[in-house]
């Protein structure tokens, strides 16, 4: 019943928003003589205030065009190379002289499904197509998938990544595999079994970018969330049908407007100083202020749903039971042999400042392989830097993207 009654609210707003987008037509139109008057830009700054208050966010776009390399601008072509009912492989297919006469490696991205859709993480791909043949997991918003495809658990999550590691390594280049955030454990066991069954195309690196591979140490705010409830909370609490007339009619979700809440409520101060900002911005005729806010927030306030048990068995596995650090996690009933891997080089990322993930829940993932050598190993620490600044923006660009690249070039087969 939340589910219904978030969409009948949402509802209820639309006549309002209407009526909001007419007021704000009027009174910024040049014709009107009070356009320009403070009175008038203070009226239509709260309209549209409350007009993205209450309106619904769709899946953002990449927007990658070209990017610059060896000084030449590249043109940026996504496409989809690989699909399954709750993803697609996107490549973006570097264009044009400069990419011809390079020959780089292989990354996938994994991107965090936590309620944010991939392109929470274009930045990151910006910054690495230089350098890298870059593939992203792009996440199916459940609530858009029909039931008769069924479920989607952690246990699929990992089916999907072996996948497109798999094709990805069809002409037996081992690639790169960059795990931001949520995806982990998922993509550390993935690198298990393969590395547990002799796989010839496992990943030739993993790294690991702000991931709760052992939330025990230097628990945050979600730690302590997940660990003071019940699953059976959780369950009771969060988890809703996804009502008609969407795709996904009757699929079981962790809708994605209670992860936001989640989001926001972490840091309420922040996003009301912001908005505050934002108003002002708005009245004093401020355009690249307002148009960075309203570039950030159509990012930050589109969000997907989750399939039920796939949320469920993350707060059970990872952050209640912490099964992969206790060595205890089992994949359809496999036990997880995370000591298998030997060849399979790691680097872990922390930021020193992340409040979500803290600092050594990520570099835990390096006592969980034994055998392998010191040489395949690294860890970094970025000085100053807050979760989403591990993959994005000016630290992540000029701190953390060279040393990832130079891992991932060193540990390439051959290189």
């Amino acid at each position: 019943m939340l589910y219904h009654a978030y969409e009948m609210t949402h509802a209820a707003f639309s006549p309002m928003r209407a009526v909001a987008r007419v007021g704000q037509e009027v009174i910024r139109n040049p014709l009107n003589p009070m356009a320009a008057t403070y009175g008038s830009r203070a009226m239509s700054a709260a309209l549209e205030m409350f007009i993205n208050a209450t309106r619904r966010y769709g899946k953002p776009s990449f927007g990658i065009d070209e990017v610059e390399i060896d000084g030449i601008a590249t043109p940026i072509r996504e496409e989809v190379v690989w699909q399954a009912p709750f993803a697609n492989l996107l490549r973006f297919r570097r264009e044009g002289e400069a990419s011809v006469r390079r020959s780089d490696p292989k990354v996938l991205v994994v991107a965090p499904m936590s309620g944010h859709y991939a392109t929470l993480l274009r930045g990151t791909v910006r910054d690495l197509l230089p350098n890298h043949e870059v593939y992203i997991t792009d996440w199916v918003d459940a609530r858009d998938v029909p039931l008769a495809f069924g479920e989607f658990d952690l246990d699929d999550y990992v089916d999907y990544l072996i996948a497109m590691i798999e094709h990805l390594s069809a002409d037996n280049e081992r690639i790169a595999v960059m795990a931001v955030c949520q995806p982990g454990v998922p993509a550390k066991v993935a690198a298990s079994l393969m590395a547990m069954q002799g796989n010839p195309r496992r990943p030739a690196s993993l790294v690991l970018m702000g991931s709760p591979m052992d939330v025990a140490r230097n628990p945050k705010q979600p730690n302590d969330l997940a660990q003071q409830r019940s699953l059976a909370w959780f369950e009771n609490n969060v988890v809703d049908l996804v009502p008609w007339p969407q795709p996904g009619f009757l699929r079981r979700v962790y809708p994605g407007f209670l992860q936001l809440t989640s989001f926001l409520s972490m840091n309420l101060n922040r996003h009301m100083d912001a908005h505050l900002e934002q108003f002002k911005k708005l009245v004093s005729g401020d355009g690249d202020g307002a148009e960075q806010h309203r570039a950030f927030y159509d990012e930050y306030l589109a969000v997907m749903d989750l399939t039920a048990e796939f949320y469920l068995q993350t707060i059970d596995r990872v952050f209640q039971r912490r099964l992969l650090a206790n060595g205890a996690y089992r994949y359809r009933d496999t036990p997880v042999e995370t000591a298998a891997i030997e060849d399979i080089a790691l680097m872990t990322v922390e930021g020193e400042k992340d409040d979500i993930t803290g600092l050594g829940q990520t570099e835990a993932a390096h006592d969980m392989v034994p055998k392998l050598p010191a040489a395949r190993r690294a860890h970094l620490v970025a000085r100053g830097v807050g979760h989403y600044g591990v993959f994005n923006g000016s630290r992540w660009r000029t701190m953390i993207e060279p040393r990832v690249r130079e891992f991932i070039l060193a540990q390439r087969p051959g290189g």
